[in-house]
C-alpha cells in the first residue's frame, strides 16, 4: 500500500485552515480538530483531492512508477536476449499492481 498524501501537505492544509492537532488513525486516512471545534473530524475528502491535485504525486508515488518503467524496459531488453516472454510476463504482473496502488480507496 502507498500514501497517496504527504503528511507534510496535510500539516500546511491544516495550518492555512485553522485545524489543529492532526493525527492519522490508518493509511490515508487523517484527522484534526477543526477550528472551534472540540472533537476530532477527519480532513474533507474534497480537501484531500483539491491538495492532492496541487502537489502531484508523492515520493512513494514516483519511486513505484519509476520502478515499474525501469522494471518494463529491463524486461523487454531481456525478453529479446533471452527470447523468452517470461520477463515480460513478470513486469506486467508487476504493473498491474503497481498500477491497482494508485487507485484511490475512498471512492
Amino acid at each position: 500500500m502507498m500514501n497517496h498524501y504527504a503528511i507534510e501537505w496535510i500539516e500546511a492544509w491544516c495550518l492555512e485552515n485553522g485545524w489543529t492537532d492532526l493525527f492519522v488513525e490508518r493509511r490515508n486516512n487523517y484527522w484534526a480538530f477543526p477550528p472551534g471545534g472540540v472533537m476530532p473530524e477527519p480532513i474533507p475528502v474534497h480537501a484531500l483531492r483539491l491538495i492532492k491535485a496541487e502537489k502531484g504525486l508523492t515520493i512513494e508515488e514516483r519511486l513505484w512508477s519509476i520502478s515499474a518503467v525501469i522494471g518494463t524496459i529491463v524486461a523487454v531488453l531481456s525478453t529479446v536476449f533471452f527470447k523468452c516472454p517470461m520477463p515480460l510476463v513478470l513486469a506486467f504482473a508487476f504493473n498491474a499492481v503497481t498500477v491497482a496502488q494508485f487507485e484511490p480507496e475512498d471512492a
